[in-house]
């Protein structure tokens, strides 16, 4: 469903991408990453659980074992962007749920989260602030963590985020190197924010499926992958079903096959890519996996849907979670890391 509703100022106007599509290209991000893991990320006695080694969601550290207690994990993470909507409350509420999701993604509760906020103090007023931060507040609220004051610098280009804090049992996590020969892949939310979102930047258009969708917490999926015995998940955002697949199967030392037939995608999706609403960051994603995958027949306009850059995406569970499609398998390892059926 798209409607026209008014704003004082397109958001989206002010920034030079929208949500994850602006994150740094995968293949650049990891050259800058490599050899910079820290000396306790090798150690088997380490209690740092997830690291930098394999690109997961989210940091876990194991916490002392209290006497007679349950043992219980720390999940830290952070994740901040440009105005993906023009609407200053649902940006806000879009980067909360955002954040909050890599907590889930890990099988973890977020407990408390800190504001990130860039703002440029000479162009935009700060109602449209209050307004941004309000949202978060309420994607907070809604999902049971505490929200305690934050970060704000004078930038000239807005961004708006969270750092967020989880509890989670370090013997049920979800992590992306665990996934094994045989088991089913489901995924929680359909594809095509990208290009829903960047048919919105260019012309106003506001896409309400989309919305709801990005604001939508992944809490209850993540709860039910767990509850279905899942050990290995991620979330599909900035790098696309492609890009974070490809991560998961190569963490994993395995080949992920994609039915491309059962993958869902939001109403208007299709006539976006059509139309040519694709962003660089996605046009980017494909390229980085296009060595790894195996496309088959796969026609061009599915291709870039499968590497859409996502913003607030679902959850991608190695297992089936009731209610979600499953979308492939994951196979012993081959010559691709992808396969596209």
């Amino acid at each position: 469903m798209t409607t026209t509703r008014e704003t004082p100022v397109r958001l989206t106007q002010l920034a030079h991408g929208g949500g994850c599509a602006c994150k740094i290209p995968p293949g650049e991000l990891e050259d800058v990453l490599s050899g910079l893991a820290g000396p306790t990320t090798a150690a088997s006695d380490s209690p740092l659980l997830v690291g930098m080694a394999t690109g997961d969601d989210a940091a876990v550290v194991a916490l002392p074992a209290p006497a007679g207690g349950p043992a219980q994990a720390v999940v830290s993470t952070a994740d901040f962007f440009t105005p993906v909507v023009d609407d200053p409350y649902d940006w806000g509420r879009i980067a909360a749920a955002n954040a909050l999701s890599d907590v889930y993604a890990m099988g973890g509760r977020p407990v408390l989260a800190v504001n990130l906020l860039a703002w440029p103090r000479d162009v935009l007023p700060f109602d449209l602030a209050r307004e941004v931060l309000r949202g978060g507040l309420d994607i907070a609220a809604e999902a049971g963590c505490h929200v305690g004051g934050g970060h704000s610098v004078d930038d000239p280009e807005p961004k708006y985020g969270m750092a967020v804090t989880g509890l989670a049992d370090p013997a049920r996590l979800l992590r992306n190197d665990a996934g094994r020969p045989g088991v089913p892949l489901s995924l929680t939310k359909p594809l095509g924010l990208g290009v829903l979102n960047n048919r919105h930047k260019a012309t106003g258009e506001r896409f309400e499926q989309a919305v709801a969708t990005m604001v939508a917490l992944n809490r209850d999926a993540s709860a039910a992958a767990l509850e279905a015995g899942a050990t290995c998940a991620t979330d599909i955002t900035g790098f696309g079903l492609l890009g974070h697949l490809h991560k998961l199967a190569r963490a994993s030392g395995v080949t992920a096959v994609v039915d491309t037939a059962a993958v869902p995608y939001l109403d208007g999706a299709r006539e976006a890519v059509r139309d040519g609403y694709v962003s660089g960051g996605t046009r980017r994603n494909l390229e980085w996996v296009a060595p790894f995958t195996d496309f088959g027949d796969t026609d061009p306009a599915t291709r870039l849907l499968l590497a859409d850059a996502q913003t607030s995406g679902g959850l991608l569970v190695a297992g089936e979670v009731p209610g979600a499609p499953v979308v492939g398998e994951l196979v012993p390892r081959g010559e691709h890391s992808l396969v596209l059926r």
